[in-house]
Parts: structure tokens; C-alpha cells; sequence
């Protein structure tokens, strides 16, 4: 045996040990890890939230959150991929360049992105493709997310198609790549740049300059950022400063490379042989999270209590969700909202019961969309490296006093 093979097979095993199991070449899911504590200290405009890092900032929204359909921009998480932020935006000068195979190369100043062009709104999700990667056992690379690497806002901006429609595209062109100011460390790190094909441009895709009625946080990518609704967070671009028009398809490391799934039916593999082929991540699958009661919560014998949260797709829209208190034997429908945020957004949900055994009780919830896709349970969640998409039945478990 190698010795590159012994170490990886022995992190395996010692994985396996740590869970009682004799062998996890296959990768289990469980979980995820929701009980990690909010920090003391705040970043400028947030209130306290969970830290993994302050460089680059990478801030989780606690679970408890999730019981609202449009997340407060205060606890609404972060995620960075360069350390390198700038600290200050000179407005007077901060522009948005168009070039590439335009017929005008445009350089549109915050003010003319306000005045000169129709201003529109979409609420959606924004959610980060490794949310819930805890949730991956052995380990998957990355940020290990609890439930909170996700939010939902009003955002307010402008069509991407009516920017380029100024600039006048030419004739071939059918990619752009939408970069922003964040930069790498180390000259041959990578610029995090997402490509876009311009059939992906409907109404809904903006440049966005508000969140929630208000100039959006510096933290979650003032002055303006790029809204992609319906796709995981890795294609919503920060501090938007450049937009170039191509004819080819350019290989891009975070697409190609980072934010990617195993390209087969279930988009997994396991530890021991990774798949070859890779795809990148794209539209986000169907997802419920619980926002109250949370784990360990004390509800009291025979009194009214109500389970609420969040769930959405992408963009397909939510039919309906269920919660099961019998370990999934039986379900019954919460009550959803009325939907009136779009189909992008969360439908917050509640149910109502009285508790009638004491002792521990498992509260699950699973959503269903309107094309039937439901969540599935976690431990039928398949493995993949990159710890993307998962989206398991939430269960949270409370006691009965």
C-alpha cells in the first residue's frame, strides 16, 4: 500500500470508529450540525452570529431565524471566498464596466444604475451550495455549514438583459463572466468570476443595490451584487465591478473545478472512487429547515404547541409541507403562507399539536414542491466530496415535561 493510501484509508477508518461502524467507503449523511453557539462579538451591520472565519468573513444565521419569510439583512449570512475585501468604495468613483463583444462598451455608475434604467424586485434565496455540509461523514472539504447558510431577501435592482441591451451585444456572443472586487491572497489564486449563458438571463436575474429596502450590507456585497434566483449562491456575484461578453465558454476553477457534483443520476460517489466526471452545482433542490422549537427545547405536557419554519426550491414553488412527530410513520400538512412573496421565496409553515407522552419527541418536517420532489430522509442523502446539495428531512428533537 502507498503511503498517500494508507493515510486516506485510515482517515476512513477512524471515521468509521468514531461512529461505531466497521467501514464507511460508501460515506454516510446524519444531521446536520445546528448547535454550534452565536459569537459574542458582531461584525459591522450584523448582529452576533456564528464565526467561522473573519478572513475572509464567513458568518452563519442562526436556526431560530428560520421562522420568518424575509431574513433580516442584520442576521442574514455571509460567505467569502478571498481575504483580500476592500475595506472602502469610493462612490464618486465606483463604476460597473460592460466590454467584451458589445457595440458600446458601457461604464455605469451607481446613480445611472438607479435613474437610468428600469428599477424592478424579486424575493428569493440565497443559499450557499455546502449549507448543511456537517451533515457529511467522512468530511467533505469546505465550510462545515450547520442549516444557516441560507437567507431570503426583497431584492431591488435592475435586469441584467436591460444592461446588455444597452450595451448591444454582437452577433455570436452567448457568454458573459460577472466578476467582482474580492481578490485572492496569492497572485496565482484564482479571481472567483461566474459565467453566465445569456439564455440564462430572464427578468428575474438582476443587478441588485437593495436588500430588504435598504443599500445592501457591505458584508453581503455592497454596492451592488448579482441576483441568479433558483441557483445556489456560488453564481450571485459580490461588489459586482466587471461584466465581459464572450463567444466562448471560458474553463473557470470554481465552477469547473470547486462548486461541482459527480455528473450521474444521484450526483454522488463514494470516499474510496470518486466519480470522474463532475458537473457544476446549479438549481437548488427542494428544502425545509425548522425554526422553532429548536433542539433540546422543554414543551410542556398537554399544551398548544406549534412547530414553524422555512421551506423553498428552486423555482418550482412549494405545494406543501408536512410534519411527522412518530419518527415518519405518519404526516400531517402544515399551514403555509400565502405564497404572495413568488415562487423564489421561502413559504414559511406552522403546525400546531399538544403533546401527549413525556420524554423525548422528534419533530420532522418535509417539504414537497409542485413537480412532487420531496426531501428525502438524511441517511438517504448519497455522499459526494464537495459536500453540496444536501437537503434532508429536518428533525428536531425537544422533551416533554
Amino acid at each position: 500500500m502507498e503511503r498517500r493510501d494508507f493515510f486516506k484509508k485510515a482517515a476512513v477508518t477512524a471515521g468509521a470508529a468514531a461512529l461505531g461502524t466497521s467501514a464507511l467507503e460508501a460515506g454516510v449523511t446524519h444531521q446536520p450540525n445546528n448547535n454550534r453557539k452565536v459569537m459574542d462579538i458582531a461584525f459591522p451591520e450584523k448582529r452576533p452570529l456564528i464565526t467561522y472565519s473573519d478572513r475572509p468573513p464567513l458568518l452563519e444565521t442562526p436556526q431560530n431565524v428560520f421562522t420568518c419569510a424575509l431574513t433580516p439583512n442584520d442576521q442574514f449570512f455571509v460567505r467569502w471566498h478571498m481575504p483580500d475585501i476592500p475595506t472602502y468604495i469610493d462612490m464618486d468613483k465606483f463604476t460597473i464596466s460592460v466590454n467584451g463583444m458589445v457595440k458600446k462598451e458601457l461604464k455605469i455608475s451607481l446613480k445611472e444604475l438607479k435613474e437610468d434604467y428600469e428599477q424592478v424586485e424579486v424575493a428569493a434565496v440565497l443559499q450557499c451550495g455546502g449549507n448543511s455540509r456537517s451533515a457529511f461523514t467522512p468530511t467533505a472539504g469546505g465550510i462545515q455549514w450547520g442549516s444557516g447558510a441560507m437567507g431570503c431577501a426583497q431584492w431591488k435592482g435592475v435586469r441584467l438583459r436591460d444592461i446588455l441591451d444597452r450595451a448591444g451585444v454582437k452577433k455570436g456572443a452567448e457568454w458573459l463572466a460577472v466578476q467582482g472586487s474580492e481578490k485572492a491572497a496569492y497572485y496565482e489564486t484564482p479571481n472567483f468570476i461566474r459565467e453566465l449563458h445569456l439564455d440564462e438571463l430572464d427578468d428575474h436575474v438582476i443587478i441588485a443595490y437593495q436588500m430588504n429596502g435598504e443599500d445592501l450590507p457591505y458584508l453581503n456585497g455592497f454596492p451592488v451584487r448579482l441576483v441568479v434566483p433558483g441557483v445556489y449562491s456560488d453564481s450571485w456575484i459580490k461588489m459586482i465591478d466587471n461584466i465581459t461578453v464572450s463567444d466562448k465558454y471560458q474553463n473557470l476553477f470554481f465552477m469547473d473545478h470547486a462548486y461541482v457534483v459527480p455528473d450521474n443520476e444521484s450526483e454522488c460517489e463514494t470516499p474510496e472512487k470518486l466519480f470522474p466526471k463532475t458537473k457544476p452545482i446549479y438549481r437548488m433542490n427542494v428544502k425545509s429547515v425548522i425554526g422553532y422549537p429548536l433542539n433540546g427545547a422543554k414543551l410542556t405536557l398537554k399544551s398548544q404547541a406549534v412547530v414553524r419554519g422555512v421551506a423553498f426550491d428552486g423555482g418550482a414553488g412549494i405545494r406543501e409541507v408536512q410534519v411527522s412527530l412518530d419518527g415518519g410513520k405518519t404526516w400531517d400538512k402544515a399551514i403555509l403562507d400565502s405564497g404572495k412573496l413568488g415562487r423564489y421565496a421561502y413559504r414559511t409553515f406552522r403546525y400546531s399539536f399538544r403533546p401527549d407522552k413525556l420524554g423525548k419527541l422528534e419533530i420532522m418536517a418535509k417539504a414537497i414542491n409542485k413537480l412532487g420532489e420531496e426531501q428525502p430522509l438524511s441517511k438517504d442523502i448519497k455522499w459526494n466530496h464537495g459536500g453540496y446539495k444536501y437537503n434532508g428531512i429536518d428533525v428536531v428533537t425537544v422533551e416533554v415535561v
